[in-house]
């Protein structure tokens, strides 16, 4: 009985190495693949189905007329399937399109800072999964906000825009993510939002074809639903209070983090972190790396459509393809990032700002080299950089910094969008060029600053209780 029992012990001591990708904190990743799965299709829905709910293109006219627009014919009989279907259309300018595709991002800086912070203290469990449903919900009713008008439907963009930030999802991972696994773990989760945008550029134009464009909300909506049913039951903020985890595992995901001080704290060092130079580095990086982001996920289908000449379903297809390369780069560099630092062959901020440069330098080749795919793939790699480094400097304040990072994310992203829809209507002939020099300008700035400043050590005022400073 007693070498029984330590055969036992053994073989649950090795548990989370010998079942690998079976272990509960990798279900944890798959769930949350899904949750993220979820807000980005929802997201997206809106900008792949505008231009079936509306009688003509969502986009200025002078670009349709100089870029190469596809032939009157073929869009005469794509309005014709349209009108058959017997989907509601409207009547909406240009600019009005622009306000509805934009009014996501209008309330999406106000949730991040406090919600990172109230999942600091109390846990991110039913902060995200009521995001999600409620979020879910509100896709459902997009139909019926576009009946009643476009201020309606611009109100429920700007709610289903606030409840949609999941910041508090990085605080989960205080506590589930062993450091050697952090990369690969926090990049199977954040996958799901490029496998949410590929589903939905991919299928979308079908659905509006073949459905009609509710279809769409209904179908994203209900799968946001399924979701959230299933986070609630099967997530739990702490290993320790996982009832299915195994004890082997368990004690593996507790003695790895042992070293670290993540307990959140009810004061935060403001002062501190206004002054924290590798904390700037990170924020500079979020704001110049989701301004290239923003335009691509807006953009990306009309470029396509408009300079090489595709339809809106090729269109969408091929937009769907470069994100699938997106989303292996995202799944690959995660794992070679892990493999770096489990092997010892580079110091973890060697690997952080080695993936940032890969990233960035590579990828703001793509408006000069035109090679969307091999943009996408390289620029994914900074999900392995700056854009989980805040998970090193300071563990303590992970869901405080993260929603901190989203502002500077969601600033950027309305700007940038902002910014390449005048340049591209002021000056149809050069305008996509503009915007790419921009992007490419604002991307090299910020990932030199990230490279001076950046660190990958815990903080001194992320180690000890601070008292709040303004």
């Amino acid at each position: 009985k007693p070498i029984k029992k330590k055969k036992h012990h053994d073989d649950d001591s090795l548990c989370p190495f010998i079942s690998g990708f079976c272990s509960v904190r990798h279900g944890l990743a798959v769930i949350l693949h899904l949750c993220n799965f979820s807000i980005n299709s929802q997201k997206m829905s809106l900008s792949i189905a505008m231009p079936a709910m509306v009688n003509d293109t969502a986009w200025p006219s002078p670009l349709n007329a100089t870029a190469g627009r596809p032939s009157a014919g073929s869009q005469d009989g794509w309005n014709e399937t349209l009108q058959q279907l017997e989907a509601p259309m409207y009547d909406w300018s240009p600019e009005i399109q622009g306000i509805i595709l934009s009014s996501i991002n209008y309330g999406s800086f106000l949730a991040p800072i406090p919600t990172g912070y109230i999942a600091g203290i109390f846990g991110a469990k039913y902060l995200v999964g009521v995001s999600l449903l409620l979020s879910s919900i509100l896709a459902l009713l997009v139909p019926l906000a576009a009946d009643a008008g476009a201020v309606s439907l611009i109100i429920l963009r700007i709610a289903q825009g606030i409840v949609m930030v999941l910041t508090s999802e990085y605080s989960i991972w205080v506590k589930w993510a062993p450091p050697l696994e952090k990369n690969q773990l926090i990049n199977t989760a954040l996958s799901g939002e490029l496998t949410g945008s590929f589903i939905t550029l991919l299928i979308g134009g079908f659905l509006c074809q073949t459905k009609g464009w509710p279809s769409i909300f209904y179908i994203f909506g209900g799968i946001g639903c399924a979701c959230s049913f299933l986070w609630f039951p099967l997530v739990y903020d702490d290993p320790t209070n996982h009832p299915f985890i195994s004890t082997g595992e368990k004690e593996y995901i507790v003695c790895s983090l042992a070293q670290q001080d993540s307990s959140p704290g009810w004061s935060l060092p403001i002062k501190a972190m206004m002054k924290s130079l590798p904390l700037w580095g990170i924020l500079v990086f979020y704001f110049t790396e989701f301004w290239i982001i923003s335009i691509l996920m807006a953009y990306m289908p009309t470029y396509i459509n408009s300079v090489l000449q595709a339809n809106l379903r090729d269109s969408g297809i091929l937009s769907a393809l470069l994100l699938a390369v997106a989303f292996i780069s995202s799944i690959l560099g995660g794992l070679l990032a892990d493999f770096l630092h489990s092997r010892k062959i580079f110091r973890l901020v060697t690997i952080r700002k080695l993936s940032t440069a890969i990233g960035k330098d590579t990828g703001g080749c793509w408006g000069g080299a035109g090679s969307s795919g091999w943009f996408l793939f390289t620029l994914r790699l900074s999900s392995c950089g700056a854009l989980v480094n805040f998970l090193d400097i300071a563990p303590r304040y992970t869901g405080f910094l993260r929603g901190l990072s989203q502002v500077f994310a969601y600033v950027s992203g309305a700007i940038s969008s902002t910014v390449a829809g005048y340049l591209i209507s002021q000056d149809s002939e050069f305008g996509w060029r503009n915007v790419f020099l921009i992007s490419v300008s604002i991307n090299v700035s910020g990932l030199v600053f990230y490279l001076i400043f950046g660190q990958a050590n815990v903080q001194d005022w992320a180690t000890e209780q601070m008292f709040t400073q303004f």
